[in-house]
């Protein structure tokens, strides 16, 4: 039975794989087109070569994370994604055979043809090749040599699971600073996934400067966090999308968290929506998010949580 393949670039897929992580659900090709100014076109292929890779699946017509490697494909440090997207090749059919032809010295579309027909594609030969050298190339197992030829390059494979190796750390520790900031009361109440992995996240994106990443997951984390709380407090906020829609509902509905508070979380609301919403008709144009506001949004956000956290549990005011 004839196999599909959907001919994309390696920086189509990352893309893809990125939007659904940060958003933490599944997500639509249209999504993914907006949240990385791709062409719907672009955003499909994306999503559907990462399928076939084994890093997202799909689910009706979304696609949502599916591999722990997903989360590598989310930082902005590129040797950790392209270390993550060596992983991934190296059990990756199609590409293996590839590389395999490239070190028997068989001409790449030559070698996409065998490909092709060993595995019985559905694809041309060139879009075969020019997706798996744009994957090799990415991750540096495959050099561009002169007069359009490849081969295969002799980069130790320990050294991407190093560079995974060293981003695990990170992580720990990011997600160590976090409980940190947030105290023992509010990591009591806080679903990790949900909360304590996206705000480690943003810190991480703060650090390498990629400050809409950390306003994305900390915005998130901060609004999984309030739908939470709502659920404790009894504030129904069925149908409030976002962290300003859900202030407002507890605003109607309970003095659990003061006006301050409410202003405070409306500067969270409102700069997520900037990094996230793509062009602003009130400016005609999309905001720009510095590096310096990441740190900033991030280290507000756990203030804000611990502050809430506190009103809830009937500790005095604090900012």
């Amino acid at each position: 039975m004839p196999r599909p393949f959907s001919p994309a670039t390696a920086e189509q897929v990352v893309a893809a794989v990125e939007a659904a992580v940060v958003h933490r659900a599944a997500i639509s090709a249209r999504f993914a087109a907006e949240f990385r100014d791709l062409t719907l076109d672009q955003a499909t292929a994306g999503l559907e070569l990462a399928v076939d890779l084994g890093l997202l699946r799909k689910t009706g017509n979304d696609f949502e994370a599916w591999s722990p490697l997903c989360r590598y494909l989310g930082f902005n440090n590129q040797t950790v994604r392209s270390s993550a997207v060596r992983v991934v090749l190296e059990s990756y059919e199609p590409f293996v055979l590839f590389r395999d032809r490239l070190a028997a010295a068989v001409d790449a579309s030559d070698a996409a043809q065998q490909v092709k027909m060993t595995l019985d594609l559905v694809a041309h030969r060139e879009d075969i090749k020019d997706t798996l050298v744009s994957l090799g190339t990415y991750c540096q197992a495959i050099d561009i040599g002169g007069g359009g030829h490849y081969k295969v390059k002799a980069t130790a494979f320990e050294d991407a699971l190093a560079a995974l190796a060293a981003a695990c750390a990170d992580i720990d520790g990011a997600e160590a600073a976090i409980r940190d900031l947030v105290g023992n009361d509010v990591e009591a109440v806080a679903d990790r996934d949900n909360v304590i992995v996206p705000l480690a996240d943003g810190l991480i994106a703060a650090r390498d400067g990629d400050g809409r990443g950390a306003v994305v997951n900390a915005g998130n984390a901060v609004e999984s966090y309030l739908e939470a709380m709502a659920g404790r407090v009894g504030v129904n906020v069925a149908g409030a999308h976002g962290i300003n829609a859900k202030l407002d509902r507890f605003h109607a509905q309970s003095q659990v968290i003061p006006n301050k508070l409410i202003f405070v979380g409306k500067y969270l609301g409102h700069v997520r929506n900037a990094a996230d919403h793509g062009i602003d008709q009130d400016v005609a144009a999309a905001w720009t998010i510095r590096p310096q506001t990441g740190p900033e949004y991030v280290h507000v956000a756990c203030s804000f949580l611990l502050s809430i956290r506190n009103r809830e549990v009937n500790r005095p005011p604090d900012l």
